[in-house]
């Protein structure tokens, strides 16, 4: 048995959706502009913060480098100062 085809009546079609269609359909639209335009700047936040964190280990490997010439290879507590000398340890050959 064959299927009977819906016939639609071109003329009757509806030109625009109505406007409680339309103002949800802006509204979604807008919540994921905005938070796109959030997310991008949140990752300017980020570049920005892990440059400042090479940065900040930069000047930390150059205060190693003064320690060690001062102190020589040592372990040093950041709680309280205490330096702890290292002794030169030789592997079991």
């Amino acid at each position: 048995m064959a299927k009977k085809e819906k016939i639609v009546d071109l003329k009757s079609r509806p030109e625009k959706i109505n406007e409680e269609e339309l103002k949800g359909i802006q509204e979604v639209v807008n919540n994921i502009n905005r938070a796109q335009i959030e997310i991008g700047s949140l990752e300017v936040k980020k570049h920005a913060l892990v440059h400042h964190v090479s940065t900040i280990q930069e000047d930390l490997g150059q205060l190693q480098k003064e320690l060690e010439s001062k102190y020589g290879t040592v372990d040093i507590n950041i709680q309280d100062g205490v330096i702890k000398y290292v002794e030169d340890v030789k592997a079991n050959s």
